[in-house]
């Protein structure tokens, strides 16, 4: 039962989240062999000024040895 969450800074329209949503939804089913109705997606919406310590610090920083994307920026240095 795959479960995605997507956070991101505000602004993004409904549409594109849809979207977004789908698309990762086609991709988990493609990747994991999943079926459709398994797989949930979630949204977040993060201000830029919560970011480095709501979602950087503990989901990216603090979780290195769990990424299999890392990202090409630190706003803590």
């Amino acid at each position: 039962m795959p479960h995605v969450t997507v956070k991101l800074y505000p602004g993004k329209s409904e549409q594109q989240k849809a979207q977004l949503a789908e698309r990762i939804v086609k991709d988990v089913m493609e990747a994991l062999g999943s079926a459709e109705g398994s797989i949930s997606v979630a949204i977040e919406e993060v201000s830029p000024t919560d970011w480095a310590e709501t979602v950087y610090r503990p989901e990216i920083a603090g979780q290195w040895d769990r990424l299999y994307k890392k990202p090409g920026y630190n706003p803590l240095k």
